[in-house]
């Protein structure tokens, strides 16, 4: 096991080495000033902001400058608002996504996994045929229309919750829903797949020769198995989930990272996109470097690939 978690910890620290440098390279090779809003102002002004933050220095300068500012645990000021560094734009937005990516975490595994045991236990019946369909169309419907009907049908026709903002409990229920629905449906497939195959093992069949109650089967030998698919799919889930859906915060205004990326990028703030993009890998690699380590614990054969 440390042989693995190390073979994990260098991937981990490589990958967000080549993603930092790839990510350097093509903001600076992206058409546009971030000064492009102020060409009103006089050449000399111009040159003194370019001066200012180094931008009148070579590519690789710029970059070795970057580099050491991030062992620093420097990740710079933002361009457009200079008075604000970029860890505390991260810092405020990571707080309200996290919290609604917490709660759609829960919503989606809580009934994911209840639908998919529901939905295996008794596969022929109307009700396991409800849920397929839902789940489907949860997968088929794009986030953004799905938060535009829910804003429509509970909001706006029939005005039980808010239609958007942030700050109660009731304004966090739309967002939740339409980022957990597609995740939830995901999870429930996955999990009622894997019962009804594993059903059919062996060990299964012996379990019930034997006699044993179909809820212990089902708890004890069955669903530890199930979520295997699960975990391979909880890394990128809990990542993106966790820094927010930035098509979501747009729609419900949301001041999370989401509204900060979009707005950094109308406004070609470099430091603050390479900033949430950084942080955004980073909570990704965190993420699937967790998982990979639980699933080694999981299953002893995945160390020895």
């Amino acid at each position: 096991m440390p042989h693995y978690a190390l073979r994990k910890l260098i991937s981990f620290f490589f990958s967000l080495f080549l993603i930092t440098t790839i990510t350097f390279f093509l903001m600076k090779m992206t058409p546009g000033d971030p000064f492009a809003e102020e060409q009103s102002l006089p050449q000399e002004m111009l040159r003194t902001l370019n001066k200012q933050h180094g931008f009148d220095r070579s590519l690789f300068s710029q970059y070795l400058d970057y580099m050491f500012g991030l062992f620093k645990g420097d990740l710079g000021f933002s361009l457009k608002y200079p008075d604000r560094t970029i860890k505390e734009i991260i810092v405020e937005g990571f707080t309200i996504s996290s919290q609604l990516g917490l709660q759609a975490l829960l919503v989606a595994f809580f009934f994911g996994i209840s639908f998919g045991i529901i939905s295996a236990y008794k596969p022929h019946l109307w009700q396991n045929q409800l849920l397929l369909f839902f789940s489907i169309l949860a997968l088929s419907i794009p986030s953004f229309i799905l938060a535009t009907l829910l804003q429509y049908t509970l909001a706006i026709r029939f005005p039980f919750l808010p239609v958007a903002r942030w700050g109660t409990f009731s304004q966090t229920i739309l967002p939740t829903l339409t980022l957990a629905a597609a995740p939830m449906a995901l999870i429930a497939r996955l999990i009622r797949n894997e019962l009804i195959e594993i059903f059919q093992t062996d060990y299964i069949k012996l379990a019930k020769a034997k006699g044993l109650p179909l809820r212990k089967i089902f708890l004890s030998h069955a669903l530890k198995n199930a979520c295997l698919p699960v975990l391979s799919y909880l890394g990128p889930l809990l990542a993106n989930i966790l820094v927010g859906s930035f098509i979501i915060e747009k729609i419900f205004s949301i001041p999370g990272l989401g509204q900060w990326f979009v707005n950094s990028i109308a406004n070609r703030d470099y430091s603050l996109i390479m900033g949430l993009i950084l942080f955004y890998s980073f909570i990704l690699l965190t993420a699937v470097f967790i998982i990979d380590l639980l699933y080694g614990l999981v299953d002893p054969r995945i160390r020895i690939k």
